[in-house]
Formats: C-alpha cells, sequence, structure tokens
C-alpha cells in the first residue's frame, strides 16, 4: 500500500461513513427481520504507526500486517462501546495537527492497556461541530447512549405513570427512546400486514354491514377469566375467502385506518412501565416470536405445493393448520396479543399484586391479576370512539367482534402459566386433542377435535414466545434473564417480595427448563404444525440448560454485581 500523510483523517472518514451505514441498514432490516435486528452495531477504533505487511506461505496464506500499532488499534476497537470510533493519542494528535480538532474530545476515564498501563484515548464526534457542543442521538456522548440502550437514562421515568395524559404519555415516550419509536414502527407495519387480508376477504362482500357502537354488543363476564372458552371455532374453508386473501398484495388500508393503527400502538406502548424485563421492548419481542411461528405454520414445508389447483393447496393449507391459514383475523389477533399481553405490568407477581391492590384482587377473584388487567386496558382502549376506523377494518358484525374477543381473551389468559386451574383445563384440552385412545368411544367429533387442536396451536404460539428467549440462542436468553433478575431484585429491594431472588435463581433456572420450557418445546413439535421451529426451539432451550448449569451459579454472582454498581 501506498503512504498517506493524511491517512487520519481518511480512516477517521471511512470509520464514521460505516457506522452511518451499518445503523441505516439495520434499521431498514427492523421491518423483515424484527425489532432485535436494530441492537445490531459496530465499534471502531484507531491507532497510528508503524505496521509490518506481507503473505504468510501455508495453506491459507492471506496479507497480513503485524506489529505493535495493530495491537494498539485493537485494543481500541475492545475498549471502545457500540456505535462509537475510540482512537489512540497518536491519532489524536495528528488530527489536531491537521485543523481537525473540533472532530475529537477526550473520554472521561482512562483506559487500562495490557503492557501500557493507564491512557488517554479520544472519541470520534459523530456529528460534525465544536468538541464540546452538547448531546447528541447519534452516539456522540457514549456513556450517555450506554445508559440509554440500557434502560438507565430514557426510561428511567415509565410511561404508566398517573396524572399524565395519553398524549403527554406518548410524547413522552417517543422523545426519550428513539428505541421505542423503532419499535413502533416495527409493530405497527406487522399489523398493518396482518390486516390487509381481512380487507382482502372483507371486500368482497358487497353488502358487509359495520357495528355503530361495538363498546356495547358484547356481554362480558363478571371478569375477563369468565370468558376463556375450552375451544375456539374457526371457520370452515372457503374457496372463495381463500382466493380473495391470495390477491392481498393489492389490498389496502385507508390513511385513516393507518392512522388510528400507528397512534394505538403507541397509547399501548406508552402504557407499559418501565419495567426491566415486563417492557415494551418485550412485548415487541414476543410479537416478533410469535410472528416467526405463526409463519411457520402459514407456510408449512410439508405441502405440496407443485399441484396445479390453488383451491387444492389451500385447502390443504386448511387441513395441515387446522383452519389457521384460512383465517386472517386469528393471524392479526395473536400478534396484537403479543403486543398487549403485558401492558401495565407491575412488575412484580400475581400475588404481590393482589395484596398491593385489593380492589383489582377483588375485581378478578384473585387469579391472573396482571393477565386480565392488560385484556381490560387494551380493550377498553380499542373500543374508544377515536378507532371507529381501526374497528371497522378487525371486524364488521357481532359474530367477527365476538370471535375477536374470544381469541384476545384464550390467546392472553394462555401467558398465566402458574395458574393451577388454567394449567388443568388446557392439560385436559390437550389430552383430549392428542393423547385420545383412538380404540375407545368417540368423546367428541371431528370438527370438534380440530377447532381443539387449533386452539391448542394459538395458545401454544403465545406461550412459546413469552418465553422465546429460553428458546433461541444462548446471548438472547442471557440477556432476558438478566432482565427478568434485575425486575425481581429491584422488587425485593423495594420490599415488593419476601423472597431475595438472587439466592434461588440458579436452581429456579434449572427447575424452570426442566418443567415448562423443554416440556412446552416438545409440545409444539407434537402439534406437527411448526415445520422446523420446534426442533430449533427444543435444541436452543437444551443447549441452554446446559450451559446455565455450569455456568449459573457464576453468572447469578456477576448479575447482582452489576446491579450494585448501577445503584453506587
Amino acid at each position: 500500500p501506498d503512504p498517506q500523510p493524511d491517512h487520519a483523517i481518511r480512516m477517521t472518514k471511512f470509520a464514521r461513513e460505516c457506522l452511518r451505514k451499518v445503523t441505516d441498514l439495520t434499521h431498514k432490516l427492523e421491518s423483515t427481520l424484527g425489532p432485535d435486528t436494530g441492537d445490531l452495531s459496530m465499534r471502531f477504533g484507531l491507532h497510528s504507526g508503524p505496521v509490518t505487511a506481507g503473505v504468510l506461505r501455508g495453506e491459507k496464506s492471506q496479507f497480513q500486517l503485524f506489529g505493535d500499532t495493530v495491537n494498539t488499534a485493537s485494543r481500541m476497537e475492545s475498549t471502545g462501546k457500540k456505535e462509537n470510533i475510540q482512537i489512540s493519542q497518536t491519532t489524536a494528535d495528528l488530527l489536531v495537527e491537521a485543523g481537525k480538532e473540533a472532530w475529537i474530545r477526550p473520554r472521561d476515564e482512562l483506559v487500562s492497556i495490557k503492557g501500557k498501563g493507564q491512557i488517554q484515548t479520544y472519541w470520534v464526534n459523530l456529528k460534525m461541530g465544536p468538541a464540546n457542543s452538547g448531546s447528541s442521538t447519534n452516539g456522540t456522548d457514549p456513556e450517555s447512549s450506554e445508559r440509554s440502550s440500557n434502560g438507565e437514562d430514557g426510561d428511567s421515568k415509565g410511561y404508566g405513570q398517573s396524572g399524565m395524559s395519553r398524549p403527554q404519555m406518548t410524547s413522552l415516550m417517543l422523545s426519550q427512546n428513539r428505541r421505542t419509536k423503532r419499535l413502533v414502527d416495527w409493530q405497527t407495519d406487522i399489523l398493518a400486514r396482518l390486516l390487509k387480508p381481512i380487507v382482502a376477504q372483507r371486500d368482497r362482500k358487497a353488502n358487509a354491514e359495520f357495528l355503530s357502537d361495538p363498546s356495547n354488543v358484547l356481554e362480558k363476564g363478571d371478569c375477563v377469566l369468565d370468558e376463556v372458552a375450552e375451544s375456539l371455532v374457526l371457520p370452515k374453508f372457503d374457496p372463495h375467502a381463500a382466493k380473495a386473501q391470495s390477491g392481498t398484495a393489492a389490498a389496502d388500508l385507508s390513511p385513516a385506518v393507518m392512522s388510528q393503527l400507528r397512534d394505538f400502538v403507541e397509547t399501548i406502548a406508552a402504557r407499559y412501565h418501565a419495567n426491566p424485563f415486563h417492557n415494551f421492548e418485550h412485548a415487541s419481542h414476543v410479537t416478533m416470536s410469535a410472528s416467526k411461528l405463526l409463519n411457520r405454520i402459514v407456510i408449512p414445508e410439508d405441502v405440496n405445493y407443485q399441484r396445479k389447483s390453488a383451491k387444492a393447496i389451500a385447502s390443504d393449507l386448511h387441513d395441515y393448520t387446522y383452519g389457521i391459514t384460512s383465517d386472517p383475523l386469528t393471524q392479526f389477533t395473536v400478534l396484537f396479543c403479543a403486543l398487549i399481553h403485558d401492558v401495565e405490568h407491575a412488575g412484580v407477581s400475581n400475588s404481590q399484586l393482589g395484596a398491593e391492590n385489593p380492589a383489582m384482587a377483588d375485581k378478578y377473584r384473585n387469579r391472573s391479576l396482571a393477565e386480565q388487567n392488560s385484556v381490560d386496558v387494551a380493550w377498553d382502549t380499542l373500543m374508544q370512539p377515536e378507532y371507529h376506523n381501526l374497528q371497522q377494518c378487525i371486524f364488521t358484525n357481532e359474530s367477527e367482534l365476538k370471535r375477536f374477543r374470544q381469541l384476545v381473551v384464550n390467546s392472553v389468559m394462555a401467558t398465566d402459566i402458574f395458574d393451577k386451574e388454567s394449567k388443568s383445563l388446557r392439560n385436559s384440552r390437550w389430552d383430549k386433542a392428542f393423547h385420545s385412545d383412538p380404540q375407545a368411544e368417540l368423546v367428541v367429533s371431528e370438527e370438534e377435535t380440530i377447532n381443539l387442536k387449533a386452539t391448542i396451536v394459538i395458545e401454544h404460539i403465545i406461550q412459546a414466545a413469552d418465553v422465546a428467549h429460553t428458546m433461541q440462542h444462548w446471548h438472547v436468553y442471557t440477556k432476558w434473564n438478566e432482565r427478568l433478575f434485575e425486575e425481581m431484585y429491584h422488587a425485593y429491594e423495594n420490599g415488593r417480595s419476601v423472597k431475595d431472588p438472587s439466592e434461588g435463581w440458579y436452581n429456579g433456572e434449572l427447575w424452570f427448563f426442566d418443567n415448562y420450557v423443554i416440556p412446552l418445546a416438545k409440545k409444539l413439535d407434537e402439534c406437527n404444525v411448526f415445520g422446523v421451529s420446534s426442533d430449533e426451539g427444543l435444541q436452543y432451550a437444551m443447549a441452554n440448560r446446559s450451559e446455565w448449569a455450569v455456568k449459573g451459579k457464576e453468572m447469578v454472582d456477576e448479575m447482582l454485581q452489576r446491579i450494585k454498581q448501577k445503584e453506587q
């Protein structure tokens, strides 16, 4: 390579442009790959000095760089922070000599480098201007940026506080956390895509009638739990509806619907509290995981797509997935429930919630308090007159409204995995649908069996998505596991829990894997509609369980230390 006297300027510009490009790319990919894609980031380290370069002999010969300069540049990267560029004193001096002192500012603390001790390094300002011109939303203040991304700054006030109007809460939430805004964008986009098939089917009905006031149509039970049905009834296969659904690319949502959908998502996001775990980001992760499972159902691998008749393929898909592929309302509702399932979660267990709020405990009969409250909050919000166009997009008549309500109730209530009565009902339903003796007398009809299986699949999607972090990559599991630990530890510190979670967290995680996560992953496989997703989930769950068994005790100590450090 040819020596470049202005190499420090060139490489600083190059690093800054790379950072801008990768940020733009990850934000674009969020709409297709999910919100966690936005967490992907880069960090850069620069140092200037002499190097030795050449091609080494051997089977894998390649051009390489050697020397202390290369090692120091590597340390600049490894001790840096995400979405930032850290440079050495030498590179900083070159930039200053070139008149670019406004590009940099010293790092607040010294950096420890092996073999060199404590050294001063510098951050590259990612926006042009004076070195100390103030805060930036684009990473020019790594310390504050790091705090915000970890929920220590922008999220510290919470969004569900009393004394604030909904528009005020929404404005606060969006102004404080740009990540939340991206999640709102993604949630709105994915729900809009699932609304389009509903519109496509409805457009073929020329005389569709709309409910003028859906809030007064339903006869709800004394509490949400009273409405849980043993079996949901999905529509029978309709070839005309299937044909209309296949043309959803041409279906369009009116500006009014899109505006109301986004406003609804923003409102729900604003009503999530700033808990370390049960927050709007968790709801978005559950939505993403549910979407992946739902896509596995909607596009199964075991159907012969080479058949000439589209009607025959649609019929096969309907039978294979117990009718879920033929019903866009069901598909929409699954992700709608993922969005709302923990809204207004208080960051404590249901038993503690009942002790703190006797009126709520009495209202919901001391069962599934958080889950029932989430349904009521989200439903009451959706039924407001300001969402009239959105309502008409989701349901047009009393039958559709009742089916939507039933899907919402069953799906959200299924996320309470510790209520003994609900668990017993689900186990009984499972045995009746999948473990019935073929030689025994027919207890339920074939149609009832299909509806039972459809109900089980729908509830298993939301259950699996709710704990999806346990069935994903190790780093995803540890990220959310630590957030849940932090939430429960804060509850203990604040007198909202009698038990110190650090004392039993290691064994508790092993118990949870053995008694819930791994059995749930096996049931996903037994449902026979999820394809390779069920195998992947089971493999990741077992791998995470094994790794936790080895590393878990040490990790609990480390998580506790990090919490103590944050509090200092």
